[in-house]
């Protein structure tokens, strides 16, 4: 882990920047297209594959599969302007996928079968050697939202205690319910998915920006992982960026729920530093636990139970959510995003998550090529 910091950086609100990894699909038949280089080519071309160095965000790339690519947003303090960038880089994925005979879709998963093809990288060929048939059926997508942090410390310090609210984060964004041509039974499969590789889920207490290095260290030093950048925990400190990344999200089909998730990130990092900050102890949950409680958000959704993160009791899934807010309320009345917070989790609630819209779909269309063509229109 690099250290990117200066006490001069410092902001009253912290910046908030998403990833969103979309699949490249046919326009006629939904079936995924192996047209990431062709579409890259394409975006480049326009001059949207660049970021100029040091800076975070703003462009279209590469991803594990040549059915997908990634896109990223700058760092914004305004969730309003957020979501502009949010749009608009889904926009430019899509004029590039559209040159390409393609749509871009916003699912966690392909709803039909794929045989992935790996993107043409070294890194990625080596990690397709290595890991076998979990690195070649990977093909999943996920909404990464980084959030500006002041120190390796007060990232440690947060993520040491935000640990037990990451699960809701799953719940409300959960994309996925299907996997290889059939529904799954879960909310989120990706959450499922990315359970096979080694180096995947909940961190323990670490306490330090030090101890965080040395874990990494460890785990690199036992040979599985290719690298540092292969730590597919829950939630991590960036390599690249001053912030802490927050991983569990699948990438969602309304760009409206993905700015939610980067609101709740956001004031999860900001209650977590606090706390850190005024010396409060992490709950010194087992990871174990957290592992259940992130099975049970990726099968339910919002739709079931949730596991309290204060007591570690299965609760219904609107009173958790509820508690979230109950406990970041502080952080996003501060940001002024409290009521943009409230309005998005009602939303969610009424409507469903965008896996409830895509069953919802397959059940109208009857038919799962249809299906996520028109998902594909909705993204």
């Amino acid at each position: 882990m690099k250290s990117h910091y200066s006490s001069s950086t410092h902001h009253q609100v912290r910046t908030v920047g998403v990833e969103e990894e979309l699949l490249l699909v046919d326009a006629e038949t939904g079936a995924p297209r192996s047209v990431a280089s062709e579409v890259l080519r394409v975006a480049r071309r326009h001059g949207d594959t660049e970021v100029a160095a040091g800076e975070a965000g703003g462009s279209v790339g590469p991803e594990l599969q040549e059915q997908q690519v990634e896109t990223d947003t700058p760092a914004e303090e305004y969730l309003g302007i957020l979501e502009q960038d949010l749009r608009r880089w889904r926009d430019k994925a899509r004029a590039a996928a559209s040159e390409a005979g393609a749509l871009i879709l916003a699912s966690g998963t392909t709803p039909l079968p794929v045989w992935p093809q790996t993107f043409d990288d070294e890194r990625y060929a080596a990690m397709a050697e290595r890991f076998g048939l979990t690195a070649s059926e990977q093909l999943t997508c996920g909404c990464h939202v980084h959030v500006s942090v002041e120190s390796d410390d007060e990232a440690v310090g947060a993520l040491d205690r935000i640990r037990a609210w990451l699960p809701v984060l799953l719940a409300v964004s959960a994309n996925s319910p299907f996997w290889q041509g059939g529904d799954s039974g879960y909310a989120s499969y990706r959450s499922q998915v990315m359970t096979r590789w080694p180096t995947n889920g909940p961190t323990e207490i670490f306490g330090s920006g030090q101890a965080y290095v040395d874990h990494l260290r460890l785990l690199v030093d036992t040979g599985v992982p290719l690298d540092e950048g292969m730590a597919y925990f829950d939630a991590r400190p960036s390599r690249n960026y001053p912030t802490l990344e927050i991983r569990v999200a699948d990438v969602c089909l309304d760009p409206r729920d993905a700015v939610l998730v980067a609101a709740l990130a956001r004031a999860l990092v900001e209650t977590g530093a606090r706390e850190w900050a005024e010396g409060r102890p992490p709950d010194p949950v087992p990871v174990a636990v957290l592992r259940l409680a992130m099975w049970q958000a990726g099968r339910h959704g919002i739709t079931g139970d949730l596991i309290d993160p204060r007591c570690h009791r299965p609760r219904p899934a609107r009173e958790v959510v509820e508690l979230l807010l109950e406990h970041i309320g502080p952080a996003l009345r501060d940001t002024g995003d409290l009521a943009r917070a409230e309005k998005g989790i009602g939303r969610i609630f009424t409507g469903g998550t965008g896996s409830t819209t895509q069953r919802r779909i397959h059940d109208e269309e009857g038919r799962l090529d249809r299906a996520v063509v028109r998902l594909a229109e909705l993204t």
